[in-house]
């Protein structure tokens, strides 16, 4: 079993990298704190993987649950902190609030692996046998909706929550990533199987939206390696943050993968 994570903040001066990433002996997860509203998401983030609970979260009754045992200590700390910012700050907290989303994957046995997920951070499993890509998310179109998220303080939309098991072998890796090199991810996945996405691929490229250009400089490619140049790449680049770094960089180059943090954490099975 081999485990590792990593996560990298926007290439831009001054940017906080507000998401969170941890890869445990039986458990990887990622948390990616939405800035664009309330105060404190990358504290928020890194908040939920550090209370995460052992044993998998099943239900939305049981999140629900679980976000009302631990959000109280986090709430009054940054209730403090906005004091010390001003006003301003304390009124945006107060109306705001603190947001992120969540993907988990539980290992329940050396052939099962329960996930969950809220918002649109991922979780996956590839089969090396099979060379089939199984995912936490829905359609890729998916990505250009307003992601659910998790709030320091609001009650959480139950819509939102999904859960599933993962079936391993030997021959598997699973892993999750937040939304920016997911998508990336399972567009390309998509690409490289275009005769088995032709129509959900259609769909995404006719919302007109950022992620449309993505999926057109990708299916102008004239072959996609998934393995060896998608999945390969990202997992061997795990343990080597500078060569994580370029190849994230040479992506955002190419127009293949949106200005974001970015988020990866993964176990492989022993062979």
């Amino acid at each position: 079993m081999r485990k590792n994570s990593i996560s990298i903040g926007k290439f831009e001066q001054g940017c906080i990298n507000e998401d969170a990433v941890m890869a445990h002996e039986n458990i990887i997860a990622v948390s990616d704190g939405a800035g664009g509203g309330g105060l404190f998401a990358e504290r928020w983030s890194h908040y939920l993987l550090e209370h995460l609970p052992s044993e998998p979260i099943k239900d939305a009754d049981e999140l629900d649950a679980w976000i009302e045992q631990i959000w109280e200590p986090f709430y009054n700390r940054c209730e403090e902190d906005a004091k010390l910012l001003g006003g301003l700050s304390l009124d945006k907290f107060y109306d705001e609030g603190s947001f992120a989303t969540l993907a988990v994957v539980w290992k329940l046995s050396d052939k099962e692996y329960r996930w969950m997920r809220y918002g649109d951070s991922v979780a996956f499993h590839y089969n090396y046998s099979t060379h089939k890509l199984e995912h936490s998310f829905g359609q890729l179109a998916d990505f250009d909706n307003p992601p659910f998220l998790i709030n320091c303080k609001d009650e959480l939309n139950k819509e939102g929550f999904k859960s599933g098991v993962f079936k391993t072998d030997n021959h598997s890796v699973v892993f999750v990533a937040s939304d920016a090199l997911a998508h990336y991810i399972l567009m390309m996945y998509k690409i490289a199987n275009k005769e088995l996405f032709a129509e959900e691929l259609k769909t995404a490229e006719s919302h007109h939206s950022k992620n449309e250009n993505y999926i057109k400089v990708a299916m102008s490619m004239p072959t996609i390696n998934f393995e060896k140049d998608v999945l390969g790449k990202l997992i061997n680049g795990i343990c080597h943050s500078l060569n994580f770094h370029r190849h994230l960089k040479s992506l955002i180059r190419k127009g293949l993968l949106a200005h974001d943090d970015y988020s990866f954490a993964i176990i492989t099975k022993s062979n």
